[in-house]
């Protein structure tokens, strides 16, 4: 059953639907007003959930290996399904250091997600405020189980073993470099 959900991660809170569920996915478009120009994020359970949803190169599996699960999301290359699914190319992918995040990744799968707050405003990361805003929006808001560092992922462009930048983050660029071959 397709579900559009809010729940707590090691970094923020996030709004999110399986990556396989378009109508959810608009959705999320919808109620946070972001342009369609600006992609969703996936969250991974494992990295076998990432193998199924994108394209990963040595320099990613040694990113993941040593941030994952953590706040890094890294954008490679999409595969088909995910192509078909959301659109994408490229797709961004993370693993959070949640154990709620966790099951709930593997009770439902890849899940297409972002912060939770209008585009462009601050995330949202209080749960009364959450439930105040959202609750008649979505199937399930999860109450926080533990501490989240409200601090967004580092995002980086990976394009064979060049690294871009996207969002500086909890986790420094130059040590992400430091993993380059």
């Amino acid at each position: 059953m397709n579900k559009l959900l809010i729940f707590p991660t090691d970094t923020v809170y996030g709004i999110g639907a399986s990556v396989f569920d378009k109508d959810n996915i608009e959705k999320i478009y919808e109620i946070k007003h972001r342009p369609h120009n600006k992609p969703l994020a996936v969250l991974c359970a494992n990295i076998k959930q990432i193998e199924d949803i994108c394209y990963l190169n040595d320099f990613a599996r040694r990113l993941i290996n040593k941030y994952l699960p953590g706040a890094l999301t890294i954008i490679v290359p999409a595969k088909k399904n995910i192509k078909e699914s959301m659109g994408l190319d490229m797709v961004g992918v993370r693993i959070p250091n949640s154990k709620l995040a966790i099951s709930i990744l593997e009770e439902n799968g890849p899940m297409a997600t972002t912060s939770v707050n209008d585009s462009g405003a601050s995330p949202i990361n209080e749960y009364d405020e959450i439930v105040n805003k959202y609750s008649s929006l979505v199937d399930k808001i999860y109450a926080p189980t533990e501490a989240s560092s409200s601090i967004a992922s580092t995002v980086v462009l990976l394009q064979g073993d060049n690294c871009k930048l996207v969002r500086e983050g909890e986790i420094s660029f130059a040590d992400i470099l430091k993993l380059r071959a």
